[in-house]
């Protein structure tokens, strides 16, 4: 069944409340790669309850919710992440209990046999005092529901650009090993696609074996430059964003590459055995 933008607009979905605790967060951390040397200091803050601290980009799963791609009626078997961003509008709690709204910002048809882009915004708020505190939002490209149509687009208006890394070689890089059961680990943090987990259905998604989730390769990013460029401090973060170009087998080594630029931090992941690209147009704004 196509889209029908009106409808896909005018789409309401329920607010949903969830909750986090210090275990959630500890195993966020070691999902993304941190504690494997248990003497590091710097990282023992991340994975050990004594002032512990949240990386930001959990932020992307402490109110996981993937069921909109079913209300929106689109072919969820050829949906794939293209990018992500999001704004911290604070420093993220090791814990609490959040509220979150999703609606469909946008919808971007590419034409026939050719899919859609869509924009999927989730607004995060703290469920006791009612403060933003997060916004995510998340550029889906529907491979399966072009053709559509939608509204005529003056030339600019179409999904957002994605942010350019400086012409010049990196300031710093950051090298990380995946562990073989990384995506074991990282699925339990909400997303339990089994494409992540079962061979079988990794083989018949055309992988020879699972993969490694995107926001877990997103993580490994952001763990590398919040110890690069923030001296472990995640509260200097107030924006992420970068876009996923290639899959990652678990086990193999993420290298992230990253310039500083005054409060504007560009990176890539690039994966060291095959020389790919994982994950490119990243920039984290720091704040001032």
């Amino acid at each position: 069944m196509p889209i029908v933008y009106d409808d896909l607009m005018r789409l309401d979905l329920p607010e949903r409340e969830f909750s986090y605790t210090d275990r959630d967060t500890m195993l966020y951390a070691l999902s993304v790669g941190m504690g494997q040397d248990p003497m590091d200091l710097d990282e023992l803050p991340f994975v050990f309850e004594k002032n512990l601290k949240a990386l930001p980009s959990q932020a992307t799963v402490i109110a996981w919710d993937d069921s909109w791609a079913f209300k929106a009626g689109i072919n969820v078997v050829m949906v794939v992440h293209g990018e992500q961003r999001i704004t911290l509008h604070q420093p993220l709690p090791p814990q609490g209990r959040v509220k979150s709204k999703i609606r469909i910002k946008d919808a971007f048809d590419k034409g026939a046999n050719k899919g859609a882009v869509l924009l999927v915004e989730t607004a995060i708020r703290d469920a006791v005092s009612n403060a933003p505190l997060a916004t995510l939002l998340s550029t889906v490209f529907a491979r399966g529901d072009g053709g559509f149509g939608g509204p005529q687009r003056a030339p600019g208006e179409g999904p957002p650009e994605p942010h350019q890394i400086p012409d010049r070689a990196p300031d710093v890089g950051v090298t990380a090993k995946t562990q073989s059961n990384q995506a074991l680990f990282y699925r339990l943090c909400g997303d339990r696609n089994p494409l992540h987990a079962d061979p079988a259905f990794a083989k018949a998604a055309g992988f020879p074996r699972p993969i490694l989730h995107g926001l877990c390769t997103y993580g490994h990013a952001v763990r590398a430059v919040v110890k690069a460029a923030c001296d472990h401090d995640p509260s200097k973060v107030a924006h992420i964003e970068a876009r996923f170009t290639a899959p990652v087998f678990p086990g193999e080594t993420i290298h992230t590459e990253i310039w500083r630029d005054g409060n504007t931090v560009s990176f890539r992941a690039r994966l060291v055995e095959r020389d790919v690209i994982a994950l490119d147009h990243g920039k984290i704004e720091l704040r001032g």
